[in-house]
């Protein structure tokens, strides 16, 4: 390593005119970028502008030799070759995807790798009283030896801050930290960053909630298309989301929703009296007695707290695929419809594209022809034969009328940004041609650019006459969207407010109501003793 004597200022880190590129795709063209020590300094950039290729490169995920530039750092030039030696300079990165193992507890996934030893044997005590220190830290009120799966994923966040504290971190990276979480764990997380700001760790944080980044950032590094654009200083340069917005996109965003006249009609799609219990836990309700309808060319949003149900509501109703079904009806066009599984849900002409696009909504190991077509071989095929043409020609027209950035169709859904997966699973769904379309997140992790166009792929699939339900964490997003907005609080659903009168107060209000109005609010006892359940 070649030590070098950069700037007056105390930089800790310095990228210089970093290039990386991939078969047939240049990621990043000339970047450079400069972080001061003891600082948090935002990278913001449209999905696809080489923000994460730019964090994998300075970590070690793509190692010296795959790219060209220089990584300098605390005055000496770096080629790290993976990612422990990064680590072993105290460069840390926390990934958008979890590095945790469900079945550890949290003090084995905080030593993972890094165990400590007497003798060559792991010393657990050692290991129990370092874990319940490094807990503390990180505001983490748990037992050590608490399964990963047992907590949310807002616990699991600050489980591997902890295990970043534990590798001496000096620069911490995190890839969308809030992009999963509440508001109120979203909040803890940013004071928790400010906190290890005070004690002089610095941090780099990638992050679409522009609100967060300007509550928090010291610095804004902005890239588009590959390249550097400028960097900002939040304070000095008087930084709001509108400028942070003009320069991931180029321009002025007017809106941050297209303009839309609903062209509303009939009840399409209504759910009565849905109940439905926890996987595991035998008398514990996840859907408590819920009713609710969606008309045509409506888009019906639906707001909760984390874990209030929203998405087991969706998964159960879309053809039993959480939970255990007990009592309830669904009709579609004053029909009933017996929907005890996923293709009866699929033949039915309902979609839902899942707020876990990578888990659930994707086959990581396709590519964009294969997963368009996934949720509706039958269009395709003739006597159980995919016709490979048709298969590449829908994926080509969904692409370019999606305006999904990739090569070509043939390309790997895992190499694509999340946006342009996000748009990858929506093809999937509107290939099936749903009369009833579910959106679980539809917009996490994306870019305000990417996020209108997919607004308006929404509005258009509303417009075509289709019910379309939308469920969000982010109020502003439902607020714009939605002709009519339903409330969820512990399973149950606590009210209904049509656009005109909802705001973000009226539906905090409605999502922490304890009242039994709507719904009752215990377990399955109570539900027997709900009307029509006598029998």
């Amino acid at each position: 390593m070649t030590s070098l004597n950069t700037h007056s200022d105390p930089i800790i880190l310095e990228m210089r005119s970093i290039t990386k590129e991939f078969p047939g795709v240049k990621a990043l063209s000339e970047v450079s970028l400069r972080v001061k020590a003891g600082e948090i300094h935002a990278i913001c950039g449209e999905n696809g502008a080489g923000k994460s290729t730019l964090m994998k490169v300075l970590s070690g995920v793509y190692p010296f030799g795959t790219y060209t530039g220089d990584i300098v750092y605390q005055s000496q030039v770096q080629e790290f070759k993976d990612i422990r030696a990064s680590e072993a300079a105290g460069i840390v990165i926390i990934h958008q995807e979890l590095a945790l193992i469900p079945e550890l507890s949290i003090m084995e996934n905080i030593f993972l790798g890094n165990e400590p030893t007497k003798r060559g044997v792991i010393n657990w005590a050692e290991a129990r009283l370092r874990s319940t220190e490094l807990l503390a830290r990180v505001g983490l009120r748990e037992d050590p030896d608490t399964p990963i799966k047992e907590i949310g994923v807002g616990k699991q966040q600050l489980v591997e801050i902890a295990k970043a504290l534990n590798k001496s971190v000096k620069l911490l990276i995190l890839d969308e930290p809030t992009a999963a979480l509440n508001e109120s764990d979203s909040q803890h997380l940013l004071d928790l960053m400010l906190g290890l700001k005070g004690r002089g760790i610095t941090s780099i944080i990638i992050s679409h909630k522009l609100n967060e980044i300007e509550q928090i950032a010291d610095e804004i590094t902005i890239i588009r298309d590959g390249k550097a654009i400028e960097t900002l200083n939040v304070k000095a340069d008087g930084v709001d989301e509108d400028r942070i917005i003009k320069g991931m996109v180029g321009r002025t965003l007017e809106s941050r929703f297209p303009d839309h006249e609903p062209k509303i009609g009939d009840v399409l799609f209504e759910v009565k009296d849905w109940n439905v219990g926890h996987p595991q836990i035998q008398d514990r309700l996840v859907c408590k007695n819920s009713s609710f309808f969606v008309r045509r060319g409506e888009i019906v949003g639906f707001a909760g707290l984390m874990g209030a149900g929203r998405t087991e509501l969706a998964r159960s109703v879309f053809g039993r695929s959480y939970g255990r079904y007990l009592s309830g009806h669904v009709y579609k066009d004053g029909k009933e419809l017996q929907l005890k599984s996923v293709r009866q849900a699929i033949d039915a002409g309902l979609g839902y594209v899942t707020e876990d696009r990578k888990s659930l909504g994707l086959n990581l190991l396709d590519d964009i022809k294969a997963t368009t077509v996934s949720a509706n071989l039958r269009k395709i095929s003739k006597h159980y034969v995919v016709d490979a043409d048709k298969e590449f020609s829908v994926a080509e027209e969904y692409r370019k009328s999606l305006r999904t950035k990739a090569p070509s169709v043939e390309e790997g859904v895992a190499k694509l940004s999340g946006g342009n997966q996000q748009k990858v699973v929506l093809a999937k769904w509107m290939f099936t041609d749903p009369d009833v379309l579910i959106l679980d997140e539809p917009t996490r992790g994306i870019d305000v650019g990417a996020k209108y166009e997919i607004y308006g792929i929404i509005q258009k699939l509303a417009n075509e006459g289709k019910a379309v339900i939308v469920i969000s964490s982010e109020l502003p997003e439902l607020l714009g969207l939605s002709d009519r907005i339903y409330t969820i609080f512990e399973g149950a659903i606590t009210g209904v407010l049509n656009k005109g009168e909802a705001s973000q107060e009226s539906l905090m209000k409605l999502m922490t109501s304890t009242r039994k109005t709507a719904s009752p609010s215990g377990t399955i006892q109570e539900l027997a003793e709900l009307p029509g359940n006598k029998d």
